[in-house]
């Protein structure tokens, strides 16, 4: 027997949506197993990659400190005796001064004895110069006629000439000393005045400049 029941309109209507709820899957449903893996892989790069940029930057860190230690033990074996040189020094220029008061006349009209002393400290002096030398402490002596150069030289007065340039060396009061790189003691000069500036060499002045 034939049901001829009226069907309702929201019946219908209602059929699509349920087909369609029934389609999307329910929001509480688990992961699969791939899925899982893939956050998995994810996760691990992530730290993977922090720990790697960690591990880098302690290394560079490490490498620094390593680069400036290595640099302040050389510094402090080079320099480290610089104030003790620098009072030796003081001991040096004393023997040069006691060679220099006796010129050649006196040194010829002295007695053997005399004569067997100042042997002696000249032998001194070159001792001393040379364990300077052998801890990295040289002597430099500023010519006459060089170039004044206030990171090498003192000024300690200056001479009027017209005929010498301003700014050049006419007299050496003192040798210099340096330790390394490092300037241990300035050399005392005199300064020219008066004359025309000492002019520096033109950049362009090489062999292939009027090429």
């Amino acid at each position: 027997m034939t049901d001829y029941t009226a069907r309702r309109p929201d019946d219908a209507a209602a059929e699509p949506e349920a087909q369609g709820a029934a389609a999307q899957p329910d929001a509480g449903t688990p992961l699969t197993e791939e899925a899982k893996i893939a956050a998995l892989v994810e996760t691990l790069a992530r730290e993977n990659a922090e720990h790697k940029d960690r591990v880098l930057r302690t290394l560079a860190e490490m490498e620094n400190l390593r680069k400036r230690t290595e640099r302040e033990v050389n510094d402090m074996r080079q320099y480290g005796i610089a104030s003790f040189a620098r009072d030796v020094l003081a001991v040096a220029d004393n023997m040069e001064r006691a060679l220099e008061a006796l010129d050649a006349e006196l040194r010829e009209a002295a007695n053997p004895g005399v004569k067997a002393l100042l042997d002696g400290v000249e032998l001194t002096e070159r001792e001393l110069l040379k364990v300077l030398d052998k801890h990295g402490v040289k002597k430099y002596e500023p010519q006459k006629g060089d170039k004044f150069d206030p990171n090498l030289h003192q000024a300690m007065y200056e001479v009027p000439d017209a005929s010498v340039p301003s700014g050049m060396v006419v007299q050496v009061i003192q040798p210099g000393y340096m330790i390394g790189e490092r300037i241990l003691r300035p050399a005392l000069v005199a300064v020219s005045k008066g004359g025309a500036k000492a002019s520096a060499a033109p950049a362009d002045s090489g062999p292939d400049s009027a090429n």
